[in-house]
């Protein structure tokens, strides 16, 4: 089954995608946020008979959901600007309650104006700030404002925990609805308010929605290195990184670095065929677990040869916003021993998500599966530690400093 990390399903595309949140604009927006999307009539049919099966049918006794429904149908008095709740408000309601009983901040449901909403933006165009976000800890975070973004424009940084949007308080918010929230029509601003480790105060910021550019890699070098930025993993990256490559072998050079700071991720298919360029045919690159008691499915290279890239020495920068397929990527090149990892924490997003159209035009986002390193780590748990751990302060970025960067230079000419 061909997926994207952290993903999605729908239908007859057979990419599921990551369930990070994307609040930016390009046209082909499935291929940062992937979900599989699939029509599942049979969902519908599921959920109806749980609350409509007999009693005899019944596996758990549902007569305290019927007793509340009715004590609230006989005894709810709302204000005078309330309007009535309909049958299928409160359906919808408590179908949302069961999703997140599960405690998933990826697992939602969508009732169907919002599932409209939803679809749309994963399917086509829409504006937005250029920043990725996902959960941490339970609060809306940013993984990495994209380059040359508005959100990068206004001193947005990776790890920023984002507590209100247009002075609505985030508590409780889950990532599509935060997102939601962020995109909006080009040209319209959009008021966040965040909080940023080793900051003593809120930070206020307005960023002005826009199209979105989004590069995938850039090369150069630096004192006898090679450096690759790898930006994102789109349906190009792959045919973006063998040019790149091909520049890496004609340099002369033997060091590497792969930068992948900020790569939020994409196709899990393209970290595996990158993972290719440098890992032995049959080495995993990523294993998918879908719970106990389950066969997990591998992913494993398929042995490109590049015009033999053979005695380099490589380093991988990673950071709070390498996500999804960068970290796997890092970890299988890091696990088999082709690089070391230098900077910081990688964010720890590791798991796929399935969209399941419902009967009525609602639909349900749930976790499918779970990635682990070669090594059987869990990304979805911690992430990815570095070999080298560098940390990236405020006065760094203030004063144009890149200590990561220095610390890879550093250890590739050791």
């Amino acid at each position: 089954m061909n997926t994207l990390p952290e993903g999605e399903s729908h239908g007859s595309n057979p990419w599921p995608f990551f369930g990070i949140g994307l609040a930016l604009l390009f046209a082909a927006a499935t291929f940062f946020s992937g979900v599989e999307l699939g029509s599942r009539n049979s969902a519908q049919a599921s959920i109806g008979s749980f609350f409509f099966q007999s009693e005899a049918e019944q596996k758990t006794d549902l007569n305290e959901f019927w007793k509340v429904w009715e004590l609230l149908d006989s005894k709810f008095v709302g204000a005078s600007t309330t309007k009535a709740v309909t049958d299928e408000e409160k359906l919808d309601g408590a179908i949302a309650g069961l999703v997140a009983a599960y405690g998933d901040p990826y697992t939602m449901y969508f009732p169907p104006a919002d599932a409209e909403i939803f679809e749309g933006d994963i399917s086509g165009n829409f504006g937005g700030v250029g920043m990725e976000v996902g959960m941490r800890e339970n609060v809306v975070t940013v993984i990495a404002p994209l380059p040359d973004s508005p959100a990068k424009a206004a001193g947005i940084l990776s790890g920023d925990a984002i507590i209100k949007i247009d002075g609505v308080t985030t508590e409780g918010m889950g990532v599509d609805e935060a997102v939601k929230k962020i995109r909006g029509e080009k040209g319209t601003d959009v008021a966040l308010t965040l909080v940023r480790k080793d900051a003593t105060d809120l930070i206020e910021v307005k960023v002005v929605r826009d199209t979105i550019n989004i590069p995938t890699i850039k090369t150069e070098r630096k004192d006898g290195v090679f450096i690759i930025a790898l930006y994102n993993f789109s349906a190009i990256s792959e045919a973006k990184m063998t040019e790149a490559l091909r520049e890496f072998i004609k340099s002369g050079d033997k060091k590497l670095v792969l930068d992948l700071r900020g790569n939020p991720g994409g196709y899990l298919q393209s970290a595996v065929n990158i993972a290719s360029f440098f890992l032995p045919m049959g080495k995993v690159v990523v294993r998918e677990n879908y719970g106990d008691d389950k066969e997990e499915d591998e992913y494993r290279s398929s042995g490109k040869d590049l015009h033999a890239i053979r005695d380099f020495k490589m380093a991988v920068l990673i950071d709070g916003g390498s996500a999804s397929a960068s970290e796997i990527l890092a970890g299988a090149l890091g696990e088999h021993g082709v690089a070391k990892l230098i900077g910081a924490q990688s964010f720890g997003k590791g798991s796929v998500q399935e969209l399941v159209s419902l009967d009525d035009g609602s639909s349900l986002k749930v976790t499918i599966a779970r990635w682990f390193t070669p090594n059987g780590v869990s990304i979805s748990k911690s992430g990815l530690t570095p070999d080298i751990p560098v940390e990236f302060k405020i006065e760094d970025r203030e004063a144009n400093r890149d200590p990561q960067m220095d610390a890879a230079l550093k250890y590739l000419k050791e």
